[in-house]
């Protein structure tokens, strides 16, 4: 069955512009200015039509629709002579409306170009944007309603930003520090922040933004999605929005609640560029695996108008229906050339156009999935490694998805960190008391070398981390044993169950000394542990400032100051004592290269003479052997010697995760240490370790350096 023609007549083209497009090319896809006027170019495989309309420069009237004239391999494409930057215009494209085979064309539907650079207007939800009409569950055919009033509008643009002598920072992974933030929520309560920037690039490139990143030792700083984002309906009509961002509308164009002025996207690179003077890197979270349409009953708004069955995975046996991968309802085929082509395209623009400095890719299983399942030589994670741009950025894989096999946790390909949610679990299990998490607590200390120490891969492809966005803030992880996302309007059936959290005591804030300080001490013990080990550390913005979400794990729907960064906390006693104790852990694992080896560490090597890499102990200082291996405790001893800026030096990082203070006694042989770092006095200075024992305080950490001379003689 196909579609009809719209049913009004097309409107005439405005004065100045020809009737119809002249031939084109069909590269670049997107909408392009030569200088003379604008190509168009569109891929779909199965239409039999495409149309170009053009708006006013509002957006809000159709002032005229033009056939692109040709196709050629499968790609549409016109030229408009005459037109610029600035043009407003979306897509209607025309064929078969065959659910049953994976087609459901309708040019009553408005549809945005996939490459579009910029939006205008917001998406306001309206049955009219329903693909198909609905009778009595079954899609009866096409819906005749016009969206256009419903949906943004595509525009032009011409990239002329200044960039100066801008450059990456390019920090080496071995010293890289992430911080995963929110632009919106990092600033919307900053009060040095001008109220006009709060929530945007400007405020987060805000000289007190900048100062406070740089106080801490940040050097990466991790984005949620930026790209344009789709407000699910179901959130829409409970008063909530999208916050977290992991539904796609347009993964060219900028998110334009994110721009003080909604549609200055130099706003993003003069933010880009301000953090790279201050040696700050900028990597975007972004989501290649499904986008916002959602499942069959979703809105029609791009990839499903355009080619819906080479856009997207459908179920072989009833193509009507979408491959869910991704739990939002749909997933992109990325095995198909031309999507494999849109998010590679993707990123160069993201990189080339705005200068970030790499990439974490949301339910990154699905970009490796081919028709068997997950392949780590998988067409997109091959195309991405070896292109010229991509290969220079930092990568990063959440190894994850809904589907079969979806866990993939250190088999992405060498190029590829991963998100290592084991080293998440261990560290939460191990300070909340569980005597048996020991021997994997050892495995995540030293970058999961069970894991990635495989084709020479490097420490670094572990990204731990003890807290996300996705889950508990710290505080929230030492104060609530239960989620409470009632807010959420789900009746708490939303997020994990599975937090590993502990409250000691109280279920939520209390005035009890005894318990803060309890739960100050675990927080700062999990810092520690963190910071301490080898890969890439995360931390989640506003941990160091005990942000908390009042137990909610899952606020991907509160835009409000349950998820927003409070930073009227920032110089009450608690807050500056855990902000002063990060930028401490930062700043020793910056001098002390043991803490962030380049090599994976197996006791094999001796850097100094009789001293072998790494080394394990039990409290009374003897070797750990298998048997006490087996034996269930809350206390652990690491040595590891590495060398560093022209020296060897060595660490001992004694952890003591018991409700009472232990005696350690120091491994041999008798080293000059030195104590720099105590989890129970964060304020003491660094000082000599008199004797071969130490006290560790309950639910603490402590952390011993000390220089063993030059180079390995």
């Amino acid at each position: 069955m196909h579609a009809p023609a719209s049913a009004r007549s097309a409107p005439a083209p405005p004065a100045g512009l020809p009737d119809r497009l002249e031939r084109g090319a069909p590269h670049p896809l997107g909408a392009h200015w030569d200088g003379l006027g604008v190509n168009i170019a569109v891929f779909s495989a199965h239409a039999e039509r495409i149309e170009l309309c053009l708006f006013d420069a509002e957006g809000r009237h159709e002032l005229a629709r033009l056939d692109l004239p040709e196709c050629t391999d499968e790609i549409w494409h016109g030229y408009l002579p005459g037109a610029g930057p600035g043009m407003v215009y979306g897509l209607r494209a025309h064929g078969p409306f065959d659910p049953a085979a994976g087609h459901r064309f309708n040019p009553h539907k408005l549809l945005l170009d996939p490459y579009a650079r910029q939006l205008r207007g917001e998406l306001r939800w309206s049955d009219a944007l329903a693909g198909a009409a609905p009778r009595g569950g079954r899609e009866r055919g096409p819906d005749r309603r016009d969206s256009a009033h419903c949906v943004p509008k595509c525009v032009v643009t011409h990239d002329d930003f200044v960039w100066g002598d801008d450059h990456p920072p390019r920090v080496p992974w071995e010293r890289t520090v992430i911080y995963e933030a929110h632009v919106r929520g990092l600033t919307m309560r900053h009060p040095a922040v001008p109220a006009h920037q709060r929530g945007t690039f400007a405020g987060l490139a805000h000289p007190a933004v900048i100062e406070h990143l740089l106080r801490l030792g940040i050097t990466t700083v991790e984005l949620m999605p930026v790209q344009a984002i789709l407000h699910d309906r179901v959130l829409f009509d409970r008063g909530l929005v999208n916050y977290w961002g992991y539904q796609t509308l347009g993964f060219f164009a900028p998110e334009r609640r994110y721009l003080s002025a909604p549609e200055s996207r130099d706003e993003i690179r003069a933010a880009i560029r301000r953090l790279h003077q201050a040696g700050i890197e900028v990597i975007l979270d972004v989501v290649y695996n499904h986008t916002g349409e959602g499942d069959e009953t979703g809105p029609t708004l791009c990839w499903r108008g355009l080619d819906n069955a080479s856009y997207y995975r459908l179920e072989a046996e009833d193509r009507r229906r979408y491959v869910n991968h991704s739990g939002t309802g749909n997933t992109l085929d990325l095995a198909h050339p031309r999507v494999l082509q849109m998010v590679t395209d993707s990123l160069r623009h993201w990189v080339t156009s705005y200068h970030v400095d790499g990439f974490r890719f949301d339910l990154a299983s699905i970009l490796g999935r081919e028709g068997s399942g997950f392949d780590p030589g998988a067409g997109l994670l091959d195309a991405i490694r070896q292109d010229p741009v991509l290969a220079q950025v930092k990568l990063i894989a959440e190894p994850w998805d809904l589907g079969p096999e979806g866990y993939q946790l250190g088999r992405f390909p060498p190029g590829f960190a991963e998100w290592n949610d084991r080293f998440r679990d261990t560290v939460r299990r191990f300070w909340a008391g569980d005597a048996e998490a020991r021997p994997e607590l050892a495995a995540r200390l030293t970058a999961s070398a069970e894991l990635f120490d495989r084709h020479r891969r490097r420490p670094w492809a572990s990204v731990n981390y003890v807290t996300a966005h996705d889950g508990f803030t710290l505080h929230d992880l030492t104060a609530y044993a239960r989620k409470h996302n009632e807010a959420n309007g789900e009746g708490n059936r939303d997020g994990s169950d599975h937090n590993l959290s502990r409250n000691w005591g109280v279920e939520g804030e209390t005035d009890d000394p005894a318990i803060n300080a309890t739960r100050e001490a675990v927080g700062r013990a999990m810092i520690a542990t963190l910071l301490a080990s080898a890969g890439t550390p995360m931390l989640l913005a506003g941990d160091e400032l005990r942000r908390t979400q009042k137990g909610n794990n899952n606020a991907y729907c509160q835009d409000n100051p349950l998820s927003w960064i409070d930073w009227t906390r920032a110089e009450e006693p608690a807050p500056r004592r855990m902000r002063d104790f990060v930028a401490r852990c930062i700043a020793l694992r910056a001098r002390l290269a043991p803490l962030r080896p380049t090599r994976f560490l197996h006791g094999t090597e001796e850097p100094w003479p009789g001293l072998s890499d790494i080394a394990w102990f039990d409290a009374e200082g003897r070797p750990k052997t298998p048997q006490a291996w087996a034996q269930p405790g809350h206390t652990l001893v690491l040595r590891r010697i590495w060398p560093g800026a022209g020296t060897v030096q060595a660490t001992l990082l004694l952890l003591n995760a018991d409700a009472v203070a232990h005696r350690f006694a120091l491994p041999d042989p008798p080293l000059d240490w030195r104590r720099v770092l105590d989890t129970a006095r964060p304020d003491a200075p660094e000082e000599p370790v008199p004797g071969r024992e130490i006290e560790v305080a309950a639910h603490a950490a402590v952390l011993l350096a000390c220089t063993l001379g030059g180079e390995r003689p």
